[in-house]
């Protein structure tokens, strides 16, 4: 898989894109991105929500967003994938170009603004999944023009509860006007409030995951954690890209609008969950997400309190092998640290 994936990753930096990301799922739909050859060590086995997790290190919502290749993608590996977001009617995103790479930071800066094949599509591929392949959860959005945002989780909730095996509420998007701000203490309370109501009305009841942004300040966080406490959300999905530009940046493309992912995210992310293990005492699982590029990175957010971490940027920049290189990297600081299992390790530097 290395060499074939070394190529294909090489040819695809070479297109636009948002064409190249097209062709990685038309790779991955072939069969042609190959399968991952070794056994997860072991000490990588984790339960986290009810959940048996071969290993801790998943695909993030954005690659597949319409449910189209979440097999091929636990093929490379992954312990579980996030498809997604898909909003209920299906809706063509923000105007191209929408998407940049930074090349020279080894990040991506998106507007894509939630482009979706919509829900019935989304439930037609979910249906007719085999859940004994592996962990597949969905990321719910909402639709641009909608003035209801409780009422889209909740068609999303009823649509696709039964098909899946988590659910991910999605309020921290960058790319849809005022997605964000139901982050607000009043606001996430009410959009929660449905979302318990529809989850109870579903002929299935998967954990309920929510995500949120970097771009917080402490108080916000204490607001987020204590309404996801009070709503007993199952966990946080720390975090989704971020609007802000840290210094240093050196390609051209920083100046683009929209959420920046990759390299720079990373220590953004690693002390947003830093802060809300913190502020939830450890009592609510998190993924951490944002700039994750090896097992070292992996480990620092398992150690700052993830119990499962997420990537995605970093597979346009090193490709496929990165999947089962993390693994392998992350099994050797458990055992370097006489960790037993990655549960052991989570949350460690807070003890």
């Amino acid at each position: 898989m290395s060499a074939w994936g070394g190529f294909a990753t090489a040819w695809l930096r070479l297109l636009p894109a948002e064409t190249a990301h097209g062709a990685a799922l038309a790779l991955l739909k072939s069969g042609l991105a190959g399968r991952a050859r070794e056994a997860d060590a072991p000490s990588l086995g984790t339960r986290v929500f009810g959940l048996d997790f071969p290993n801790p290190v998943g695909l993030a919502a954005g690659l597949d967003k319409n449910a189209e290749v979440f097999d091929a993608a636990l093929d490379l590996g992954f312990g579980f994938v996030e498809v997604g977001g898909v909003t209920p009617r299906p809706q063509p995103g923000n105007p191209k170009p929408r998407l940049f790479r930074l090349a020279e930071d080894r990040a991506i800066v998106n507007r894509l603004g939630f482009n979706s094949d919509g829900l019935a599509a989304v439930e037609v591929r979910l249906r007719a999944r085999d859940r004994r392949h592996g962990i597949v959860g969905v990321n719910l959005g909402k639709n641009k023009d909608s003035a209801d945002a409780a009422a889209d989780y909740r068609a999303g909730i009823l649509a696709l509860a039964p098909f899946v095996d988590f659910l991910v509420v999605n309020v921290s998007s960058p790319n849809t006007p005022g997605l964000r701000a139901l982050q607000a203490k009043a606001e996430l309370d009410a959009v929660l409030e449905q979302v318990d109501a529809a989850r109870a009305a579903a002929t299935a009841q998967p954990p309920l995951l929510l995500k949120i942004a970097p771009d917080m300040d402490e108080a916000a966080l204490r607001d987020v954690a204590a309404v996801a406490e009070a709503h007993r959300i199952d966990g946080l999905v720390c975090g989704n890209t971020t609007l802000s530009r840290p210094s240093g940046l050196k390609s051209p493309n920083r100046a683009e609008a929209g959420g920046l992912s990759g390299v720079p995210l990373f220590p953004l992310a690693l002390e947003l969950v830093r802060a809300m293990y913190r502020a939830t005492h450890g009592r609510i699982p998190i993924l951490g997400a944002g700039g994750i590029a090896s097992g070292a990175d992996a480990y620092a957010m398992i150690r700052g309190g993830a119990s499962l971490v997420q990537l995605y940027t970093a597979l346009v920049y090193q490709g496929p092998g990165l999947v089962g290189r993390i693994k392998r990297e992350l099994a050797a600081f458990l055992a370097r640290d006489g960790f037993a299992h990655v549960a052991d390790a989570v949350g460690a530097e807070h003890r």
